[in-house]
């Protein structure tokens, strides 16, 4: 069988041609795309197929958005995919539309170790459940389940689950939220890059914290504060404490919630954090504050604390898991 199997986000499209034969991590023709270049999904497969110089069987696409009656819509993005459309337009044999959670989750069961930093080895249960979180514009979050003869993985939409916050400092940035207008805090609306990430700054600048003047310049000059942000919280030769409690209570929140989605599914066989972000932060991600915030569940502290935890390196492990998908078949 050959496939096409793809990584959808709101900004970049990638796609690549698997064989059932090279297997999901050994792509005959991978390419990168930008989404606002193209008035359709359909008009990027047959660039690409061109481009290639081949034909395919079918297709497998993980997007970053809810799927449907394979159906999806974007937020961001002035296009919809519906799979049997697509899957008639090429004559292929099937297509199939994943969350890109779930692509990620079949990506997590194909990634080796030097694919993974792990924060802790712990002591995972062969075939017990896994945990998948991706910190990036949004905070995602799936895991998979083993059949008795593989993994399937599952979608969820965990990251809009109600805020919990954990002592003082988080317990302020909840009122701050509420009174901004939101009724419903979601763990997304502050542990996520797009949303989180200013909304922290924000409040603990309110707190009194100063913001020095080379950082207002950049922000004031930033189309996204984020990046903006992060670089001044992990540059150690200027130091801004502003920025530095930023990324801390991130860290912190994100390490809380992983905990939370590990106790609600017995992640005895792991919980691997992913998206762009936790690339990016894992100097921070290294520190003890983030297992000690995951850890702290009472009574439950032990078991959370056998769970391996893992980082994952490969930025392409949700195009690795699509192909996982599309090759079973």
């Amino acid at each position: 069988m050959k496939l096409l199997a793809g990584d959808v986000g709101g900004t970049h499209t990638r796609l690549a041609v698997f064989t059932s034969e090279s297997g999901p991590r050994a792509a005959l023709f991978q390419k990168g795309y930008s989404n606002s270049e193209y008035q359709s999904f359909e008009e990027v497969v047959k660039g690409f197929l061109v481009e290639a110089d081949t034909q395919v069987d079918g297709g497998c696409i993980g997007v970053g958005g809810p799927v449907v009656s394979g159906r999806v819509s974007f937020t961001n993005l002035d296009w919809v995919i519906d799979a049997e459309d697509l899957r008639s337009a090429f004559a292929w044999s099937s297509f199939t539309l994943l969350n890109d959670m779930e692509a990620l989750a079949y990506g997590v069961t194909v990634l080796e170790s030097d694919q993974l930093h792990t924060l802790s080895a712990g002591k995972p249960v062969p075939g017990g459940p896994i945990a998948i979180l991706a910190l990036g514009t949004g905070l995602g979050e799936g895991y998979l389940t083993h059949d008795g003869q593989r993994y399937r993985a599952h979608g969820c939409e965990g990251g809009h689950t109600s805020f919990g916050p954990v002592g003082g400092p988080q317990i302020g940035l909840l009122h701050y939220m509420n009174g901004q207008g939101y009724d419903h805090v979601s763990y997304e609306r502050v542990c996520s890059g797009s949303l989180g990430v200013p909304n922290m700054y924000e409040y603990l600048k309110q707190t009194g914290l100063e913001e020095p003047d080379w950082l207002a310049e950049r922000l004031e000059d930033a189309d996204d504060p984020t990046p903006v942000i992060m670089e001044a919280a992990l540059d150690e030769r200027r130091g801004c404490e502003l920025a530095g409690r930023t990324l801390g209570m991130l860290v912190e929140i994100l390490g809380a919630e992983a905990g939370n989605l590990a106790l609600k599914i017995l992640a005895t066989g792991g919980v691997y954090v992913g998206g762009g972000m936790s690339q990016h932060i894992l100097p921070k991600l290294k520190n003890p504050a983030f297992l000690e915030a995951m850890r702290s569940k009472g009574r439950f502290r032990e078991l959370v604390t056998s769970m391996p935890v893992h980082v994952i390196l490969d930025p392409h492990a949700g195009l690795w898991g699509a192909a996982v998908r599309g090759l079973e078949g």
